[in-house]
């Protein structure tokens, strides 16, 4: 499996797969593209010499030297805009933003050059760029440390959004994204860098170490951005998730015996509309779950989406269970997010209809 396309199911364990976190396959997936590709260089804050704050670029530097991966001032205007000359002059820069909520200063960077510059140069300059965020909550790092803007980035033309949720795919996506001719957003689910949690929250359900979708192949390989995930196949609904809430829904199903079909975007932009429409035609009933508050939310597009293609054969109303409409709370982050309550609930109210 050393250069290929990973399939859309749970990775097969074989003799050239090893078992890693999320953090050791990101690392994984750079640094083969540094190996591979003299275009490529990583940048930002801390993430030379220190190897990142989450350690995702630890020892990338001393092997690849330091002008391929190098620290940056605390500037992500700088960062971004940097990463567009870099990609319109032909290379493959890949910046890192320490976290998703620091990435505000570069929107204009991204939207009004990044977004916009193939488009605009009619194919003669392109910005193959991707930036690596982590994002989300759940690791107690306040209003500053812990949003979700997905849906910004998703309503961009010309920006791809990507959203991993385990250590094989985190390394396939990532190759895939780096070798992208357009701008990607790499949003990496923080509170599931060392593992997968269970929708209690408390404990993990086990450590990456153990879980199946820490299998993850030696070498290239790479996942298409645009393809969704069957987690689990399901005759009485469709649960649509990505990141961290995979684990969350996985759980929730598991616990309440539900025959649910669950599907991990992976890729909000491109959207797997095929996907998401032959699930929902199955099963009849669909249920929406993401992090993020729930105002134009990615969940409020996904159940237009469903509504538009497959109201005929729905047998209940799509329903979303999301973060609230507050700013993100520090003290009360676990109540935030959705949990087995309210998913639960929200599966009742689906079979129940």
């Amino acid at each position: 499996m050393s250069v290929q396309e990973a399939s859309s199911r749970d990775p097969v364990v074989t003799e050239d797969t090893r078992r890693l976190n999320m953090i050791e396959a990101i690392n994984e997936a750079l640094d083969i593209m540094l190996a591979r590709d003299p275009g490529v260089v990583i940048m930002g804050e801390d993430v030379g010499y220190f190897g990142g704050v989450f350690r995702a670029t630890a020892g990338l530097q001393e092997k690849h030297g330091k002008t391929r991966v190098f620290d940056t001032p605390i500037s992500e205007c700088g960062i971004i805009g940097v990463a567009v000359g870099m990609g319109a002059y032909g290379l493959r820069p890949v910046p890192e933003i320490q976290f998703a909520d620091y990435i505000y200063p570069g929107l204009d960077q991204l939207i009004s050059e990044a977004a916009r510059l193939r488009y605009r140069s009619a194919g003669e300059y392109i910005a193959p760029m991707t930036v690596r965020s982590p994002f989300g909550g759940g690791i107690f790092g306040g209003q500053t440390h812990s949003q979700s803007p997905e849906a910004i980035f998703a309503h961009v033309a010309g920006l791809k959004t990507v959203i991993p949720s385990t250590p094989h795919d985190a390394k396939g996506l990532l190759i895939a994204a780096i070798e992208d001719n357009d701008p990607v957003i790499f949003f990496e689910p923080k509170r599931i860098y060392n593992g997968p949690f269970s929708g209690y929250y408390d404990k993990p359900v086990e450590p990456w170490k153990k879980h199946r979708d820490s299998q993850v192949p030696e070498g290239y390989y790479k996942i298409p951005l645009g393809k969704a995930r069957i987690v689990q196949e399901g005759e009485a609904m469709t649960v649509l998730t990505y990141g961290t809430m995979v684990h969350v829904a996985e759980a929730v199903c598991a616990a309440k015996g539900v025959d649910a079909e669950i599907l991990d975007l992976r890729t909000l932009v491109p959207l797997d509309i095929q996907a998401i429409e032959k699930s929902v035609r199955k099963t009849g009933r669909c249920l929406i779950v993401h992090e993020a508050t729930r105002t134009a939310g990615f969940g409020a597009e996904l159940s237009a989406l469903v509504t538009e293609r497959c109201f005929y054969h729905l047998e209940a109303p799509v329903d979303r269970v999301t973060g609230f409409d507050t700013p993100y709370p520090h003290s009360l982050e676990w109540a935030y997010f959705p949990g087995p309550v309210r998913i639960g609930e929200a599966i009742d109210k689906l079979l129940k209809d």
